[in-house]
């Protein structure tokens, strides 16, 4: 059991470590279309509050605002978006598209 814990504690400290980072992907020319409003509040609802969602989350890292977001992007870019595919565990994660659409988002500074 010990090294079950073992093993999903550096993962987790190791996720926020390996992958593309936001720096390695620029905002596309003429920006985005997304929005909070339109896109970042349903896929943050969608596939991360479950667990980052402050205190009804499994995580003290918390999703539920624009404001926490844009603190949190570099490491959530890092996890979720573009090729970064860490996040969320489990086969019901964001198709490619939408973590690309994700990707564009942060690095436009998540509007």
């Amino acid at each position: 059991m010990r090294a079950l814990v073992l093993v999903v504690m550096v993962a987790a400290v190791c996720g926020a470590c390996v992958g593309t980072p936001i720096g390695d992907h620029p905002c596309p020319p003429g920006g985005t279309k997304d929005t909070y409003e339109n896109f970042g509040a349903g896929f943050f609802e969608e596939y991360c509050v479950r667990c980052h969602g402050g205190a009804n989350g499994y995580s003290s890292r918390s999703f539920t605002t624009v404001d926490s977001i844009r603190q949190q992007k570099d490491r959530i870019f890092i996890n979720a978006a573009g090729d970064n595919a860490s996040m969320p565990p489990g086969p019901d994660g964001p198709s490619q598209a939408e973590r690309n659409r994700l990707a564009d988002w942060l690095a436009c500074g998540a509007p």
